[in-house]
């Protein structure tokens, strides 16, 4: 799969990008692209609503949602899945997995050859893999 995260944020660039990945271009995307592809990175929902309203005019919640799980669908950013209340949307669209520190909230890389995962279990009847995705959970040592 195509990486996206490659420090693409010239308003021209994005517009390009989100049209080839079958996207519209509209302002309020293209501002939530330039944040989310600026650099490899593991943000919130809230946090890029956040640095959205802080740079741009302001965008409501749900057009911030909207356009992440548009982003999601087309391939542009990844979804990342803590716990059932903790979402991240991940520029890195390679395939990698990730280190999660439940006392600081900080999601963290780990390349795919980094984790040796020896064989797949069977999958049921009638079904492909996707992707395998591994979150490894860590606490501070205190």
């Amino acid at each position: 799969m195509e990486q996206y995260s490659t420090s693409c944020t010239a308003e021209q660039d994005i517009a390009q990008l989100l049209r080839k990945q079958g996207i519209n271009p509209t302002q309020q995307r293209v501002e939530i692209a330039q944040i989310m592809l600026a650099r490899p990175q593991h943000l919130s929902a809230d946090q890029i609503l956040g640095m959205v309203n802080r740079e741009h005019a302001t965008v409501s919640k749900a057009t911030v949602y909207n356009t992440l799980r548009l982003f999601v669908q087309h391939g542009l950013v990844h979804e990342v899945i803590v716990d059932p209340s903790k979402v991240f949307y991940d520029s890195n669209t390679g395939a990698h997995h990730h280190i999660y520190n439940v006392d600081t909230g900080m999601l963290m890389d780990i390349e795919a050859d980094q984790l040796n995962l020896p064989a797949m279990p069977p999958l049921p009847e009638g079904t492909v893999a996707e992707g395998v995705d591994v979150i490894i959970r860590v606490r501070n040592s205190h």
